[in-house]
């Protein structure tokens, strides 16, 4: 590194060994450190792209890091999980991934613990629930960078004329959604099971329901009693009784959901952050509850993140621990929060958006995060777990669908992919 380079320079002159010196970095190397980072966009145009963040943190950290660059690439979340995942292959890993899944690498000795790279103080002030996510056999390889969990959003307006009152139930949603329905509101609950993102909107009725994926031990248990009366209810008093609108839930995506939801088209539907900045542009003014549970609110919800990781190959273990823990102050954390209306990941800006009045729409979601549960996504077999949740679920809403059977066939599955680990 740069900064440590005069006194050995000296010595090694001193000694006419300047044939090493040209050996450590060869003609022209000024000794720096650059470090590789590929990221996901979370922009929506040119003007909010992650590149814009994550080149002004850069220039920041260099700036108090002589001899260590950062060269930031930026891709869409549909290729940056396929990109970091070639370059991996191709004997070419960057120092830092900051993608959708960790266990994968993990599982595989290709990153750094968390507790080798990050300072005692950054590690401790994740908030619990990521950092035991970011974990694999109790030791921690992902760190979290970005977080959200779901609340159900209502159109005020709809509601306001019909004279009712948001859900806390099961039972109080499936009668606004029927007086909805009498109304003539096209989706009076948005049920998407499409392909896009079938596995968020399973996992949100799941927990509402007394279950999830896996069971208190982390074994999958998808075909549980109470996963199976949730779908079951699904489709006998939301689906089967036309609540759901009239494009069926395996063919719904969750964008169309909310672009409906935008046009004033919805009623009801669950959403993250993004829905309230998308609502706003079009003008249409919303509500916002935490998920009906069977008797009342839910006692969880759905929370979700995304993924730094640091790869071994180069070994830049020092640089990279320095960088994150810039990247990882309460400053940063909340400048990118904000600018991409995310929930921070660690409890120093949590504490911080939760007094800052200006904060208080992002606040309601973080008020769930304690609370929440996420993906599985320890399990290296999650990956194509989820992917068969995509592929199936929809089918046991169906008209002829048989909830048990298809939750039967995706434990069969999942045991598969988790034996297989």
């Amino acid at each position: 590194m740069q900064r440590r380079a005069t006194g050995l320079t000296a010595a090694i002159a001193a000694l006419g060994m300047a044939a090493v010196l040209a050996g450590c970095g060869g003609p022209g190397d000024s000794g720096d450190v650059t470090l590789k980072l590929v990221a996901a966009d979370y922009g929506d145009s040119k003007a909010n792209s992650s590149q814009k963040y994550w080149d002004k943190l850069a220039k920041k950290f260099e700036a108090e890091n002589p001899g260590i660059k950062v060269d930031v690439s930026v891709y869409s979340w549909t290729d940056v999980d396929r990109k970091v995942k070639e370059m991996v292959k191709a004997g070419d890993a960057p120092d830092l991934a900051q993608i959708g899944a960790y266990a994968d690498y993990a599982a595989r000795d290709k990153l750094y613990r968390t507790e080798d790279l990050v300072s005692i103080s950054t590690q401790a002030d994740f908030m619990a629930p990521l950092a035991e996510a970011g974990e694999v056999k109790r030791v921690q390889y992902g760190m979290p960078f970005a977080s959200s969990t779901r609340l159900l959003f209502y159109n005020e307006k709809i509601f306001k004329d019909a004279g009712l009152t948001p859900p806390q139930s099961w039972t109080d949603l499936a009668a606004d959604a029927k007086a909805l329905k009498a109304r003539g509101v096209k989706i009076p609950y948005a049920l998407p099971l499409g392909k896009e993102e079938a596995q968020a909107e399973t996992m949100q009725w799941l927990l509402s329901g007394g279950g999830g994926y896996t069971d208190n031990v982390g074994t999958y248990d998808i075909d549980s009693t109470q996963n199976v009366k949730t779908f079951t209810w699904l489709k006998d008093e939301l689906v089967g009784k036309g609540l759901t609108g009239a494009t069926p839930p395996a063919k719904l995506d969750r964008a169309e959901a909310f672009a409906a939801f935008t046009r004033g088209d919805v009623g009801m539907l669950n959403g993250h952050p993004t829905l309230m900045q998308m609502a706003a542009k079009k003008g249409v003014k919303y509500g916002m509850v935490p998920m009906p549970g069977v008797n009342g609110h839910a006692q969880s919800t759905m929370g979700v993140a995304d993924w730094m990781m640091a790869f071994k190959q180069k070994g830049h273990r020092e640089e990279i621990g320095k960088f994150l823990d810039f990247a990882y102050s309460t400053k940063n954390v909340l400048d990118f929060s904000r600018e991409y209306d995310l929930l921070p990941v660690t409890n120093s800006a949590a504490e911080e958006m939760t007094g800052n009045k200006n904060d208080k729409a992002l606040a309601e979601f973080l008020d769930e995060l304690p609370t929440s549960q996420l993906y599985p996504v320890g399990k290296t077999s999650w990956a194509q777990v989820s992917v068969d949740v995509k592929k199936y679920i929809g089918k046991a809403v169906d008209t002829n669908g048989n909830p048990a059977s298809i939750l039967s066939q995706l434990q069969t599955k999942a045991a598969t992919e988790e034996n297989a680990e």
